[in-house]
């Protein structure tokens, strides 16, 4: 489980391409290698990856055909960096939200509001998920905590903002984002179950 609080930024220093397969090579900073161990799961922008090797500062994962179809990590390249954040441990201060680490869809930045102290950033995302979003309900941006500023929905397109302040922009690579780049969204779980719930006791009725 993760919270959504990113520890820090890594950047790729290796990519191994294969057959709809990738290995990752991340240089960590000692603060995030700390009781590392091979088969330990690390959030990548949001996804939960598995190492399979440390060498020094440089940690493998690898990434699987669907990890690459529904998330932006196999459109990174070496020198990119990615958002960081260790597994959660019981007794961990829960800072954000309950995360698992899996992606749903990725949505584009199509709008960025520039504010002395914060900027607001809006995404586009496949409809069929905007039934998961709520104003100032929770959502993972790129493996971020992040709280839903307002939700629009016309013509069959859904869209919705975040505001960002000083810090989230300093210590994560949304700071770097720009209109027409992708990111990865995981839902909050616990919204996703709620409306799935209803979804289906009013199906039942409705038969």
């Amino acid at each position: 489980m993760f919270t959504g609080i990113v520890q820090g930024t890594a950047p790729l220093v290796s990519v191994v391409e294969k057959s709809e397969f990738r290995t990752h090579v991340v240089a960590l900073p000692a603060s995030l290698r700390e009781g590392l161990v091979v088969g330990a799961s690390v959030a990548h922008n949001g996804v939960c990856l598995t190492v399979t090797a440390i060498d020094g500062d440089h940690v493998s994962f690898d990434l699987m055909r669907e990890t690459l179809r529904l998330t932006n990590l196999g459109a990174l390249r070496v020198g990119d960096r990615v958002n960081i954040e260790r597994a959660a441990r019981f007794g961990d201060e829960i800072g954000g939200h309950a995360m698992s680490g899996h992606v749903i869809c990725l949505a584009e930045l199509v709008e960025l509001e520039e504010a002395p102290d914060n900027r607001r950033l809006w995404f586009e995302l496949p409809a069929e998920y905007a039934r998961f979003l709520f104003d100032k309900g929770y959502v993972g941006v790129d493996g971020i905590s992040l709280t839903i500023g307002e939700v629009r929905r016309a013509g069959g397109v859904a869209h919705f903002c975040v505001n960002l302040i000083p810090e989230t922009l300093s210590r994560t690579t949304l700071g770097e984002r720009g209109p027409g780049d992708r990111v990865n969204i995981e839902i909050d779980p616990q919204t996703q179950a709620i409306v799935e719930t209803v979804e289906r006791v009013l199906a039942s009725r409705q038969a």
